[in-house]
């Protein structure tokens, strides 16, 4: 049986400012993550959008780097998947799943092409 590995990478807006908070030793934001993609339908192309809940951990000396995650902000977001479960106060039972970033950085807004590398090798004679 194969393994499966839970892991992503996604990119995407920030959707407002990062929710931070401090605890004894590590600190932890939390923030909405804007994803889209093209849908087509016959001819038509549709833009379709949606808000993800993501969540960082970071060791209270490395909580600088929330410093990125502001409204508007373009970020690539490494991580994992984490499902959550309690009951609400009617007593339901809820369930959603959160994004739990491991890496984010800022995301480039144009894709550079690499230049062609120079061929340097030669092939040897026999």
């Amino acid at each position: 049986m194969k393994k499966i590995e839970n892991n992503f990478a996604v990119t995407g807006f920030v959707g407002k400012d990062a929710d931070i908070r401090q605890f004894a030793n590590a600190s932890v934001a939390r923030f909405s993550l804007a994803i889209a993609r093209n849908e087509k339908n016959g001819e038509e192309n549709n833009r379709v959008s949606a808000f993800i809940n993501v969540e960082a951990w970071r060791k209270n000396e490395n909580a600088a780097s929330f410093d990125k995650l502001t409204k508007g902000s373009m970020l690539t977001i490494e991580g994992y998947f984490k499902p959550e479960e309690w009951t609400d106060q009617d007593g339901a039972k809820r369930q959603r799943v959160v994004l739990v970033a491991t890496k984010f950085y800022e995301t480039p807004e144009k894709e550079e092409t690499p230049q062609e590398e120079k061929k340097t090798s030669k092939k040897k004679a026999k």
